[in-house]
């Protein structure tokens, strides 16, 4: 196959074991998966998949193929691939990918053409990069589309943004929307690996440390769970009143971030937008500030206005840690270049969460080739019926069991006749 752009091919072993240890961890796809393999809902589907370049995507990649799809893939971030991973799914499973970790922007959008190049029916975005360039430089592969599928918050808030403004010109289903993803992927998978990317990276203490957590959505919540669980003192900033007040009743400390900027030792933003903090806020920092972003691109960290009040470069004092020494004398850490620090300089979300979260890609997939003519030209959540069957399968593949309702119960609660 020739049809790639990898980092080293010979890394291809290595790249297997990870992505069949990742598969035990994914019990539901797997279930997935032999269904697939048996009824091919997919055939004749091509799929062009911008996500992050991880042995659990590549488990959804063989999920896909398994069920007919044509696949390609291309990594959703640039510091976000696993090389081993990237080479095992060209040398081993025939999947064409592009993706290098550490790759420039130049070259993070030639692989998204390269995706497109494929012409697909079908688009799988973690982000909306897909979306987006298709619909600013790549309409030509408009007639051909039938639907797609977004994993993320932020990709989310892009496709409703161009589904307000009439811009959408195919149906996309928000598989960030589903219970069982962001319950689960974004409370408990970034959560912990965000924790994970930070000590990775710093090898610092969080125990006493006063840890500032930028939005209190799915993620933030995940977050801030963890790093108290660390012994960390946690802060939290908020824009939206009902989820400050949660905030507080969660037991946390509650302040705007340019408070929150003077006293914290940690900061990580997970909000979706842009300059969380911003050069105020750089400014109000302590020496040895320790900055990271857990949201999906690094524009929640104001880095250009940093590199202003710096003298010259940063330096780089760990690996994915790029410290800057303002004219004042003070040193501020980015980790990660500002990008996702869970997968910068860790692994990403544990795959038994990912599970989930890539069954509702796969099942979204295979919905969306049944039912896309029917469909409107806008964002859609993930049925309900998929996210119950995903909970279920889930269920079962841990050992737990669950009551069902009786008949009596099911009519109690379907009749408005009996009261008190």
């Amino acid at each position: 196959m020739s049809n790639y752009d990898i980092k080293d091919k010979s890394l291809a072993e290595g790249g297997r074991r990870r992505i069949d240890w990742a598969e035990r961890e994914m019990p539901v796809l797997r279930q997935i998966m032999e269904r697939f393999k048996k009824e091919r809902p997919l055939a004749g589907l091509r799929v062009s998949a911008c996500l992050h370049v991880t042995a659990e995507t590549a488990n959804l990649m063989k999920t896909l193929q398994a069920g007919g799809a044509d696949v390609v893939l291309t990594a959703s971030n640039p510091l976000s691939t696993q090389d081993d991973v990237a080479a095992a799914l060209v040398n081993l499973y025939e999947i064409p990918t592009f993706a290098i970790k550490g790759e420039d922007n130049v070259t993070y959008y030639k692989h998204i053409t390269a995706a497109l190049d494929h012409k697909p029916h079908m688009t799988m975005d973690d982000g909306a990069d897909l979306v987006s360039t298709i619909h600013k430089d790549r309409r030509e592969l408009l007639a051909d589309i039938v639907g797609g599928t977004e994993e993320t918050t932020t990709g989310v808030i892009r496709l409703r943004a161009m589904a307000a403004d009439k811009m959408l010109n195919f149906p996309v289903i928000a598989v960030n929307d589903a219970m069982t993803k962001h319950f689960f992927d974004n409370r408990y998978g970034t959560g912990q690996s965000t924790i994970d990317g930070i000590i990775r990276a710093t090898n610092v203490l969080l125990a006493g440390k006063k840890f500032v957590v930028a939005g209190y959505g799915w993620c933030g919540r995940g977050l801030a769970s963890r790093a108290r669980g660390m012994g960390a003192q946690v802060i939290v900033t908020e824009v939206d009143p009902l989820k400050a007040l949660e905030a507080v009743m969660d037991g946390y400390e509650v302040m705007p971030m340019l408070e929150a900027a003077k006293v914290g030792d940690f900061f990580c933003t997970v909000t979706g937008d842009l300059n969380v903090i911003d050069g105020h806020h750089f400014e109000a920092m302590k020496d040895g500030a320790i900055v990271s972003n857990s949201g999906h691109f690094n524009v929640e960290i104001n880095i250009p206005a940093l590199e202003s009040m710096s003298t010259g470069k940063p330096t780089l004092v760990r690996p994915f840690v790029d410290q800057y020494t303002t004219k004042d004398g003070r040193k501020i850490n980015i980790l990660g270049e500002g990008r996702l620090i869970n997968l910068a300089s860790a692994e990403g979300h544990p795959a038994s969460v990912m599970d989930m979260s890539f069954a509702n890609q796969a099942l979204s997939a295979e919905y969306m080739a049944k039912n896309a003519s029917k469909l409107e030209k806008k964002v859609y959540s993930v049925p309900a019926d998929i996210d119950a069957e995903i909970a279920r399968l889930k269920l079962e593949a841990m050992g737990v069991h669950i009551d069902n309702l009786t008949d009596e119960q099911v009519k109690y609660l379907n009749s408005w006749q009996e009261g008190t």
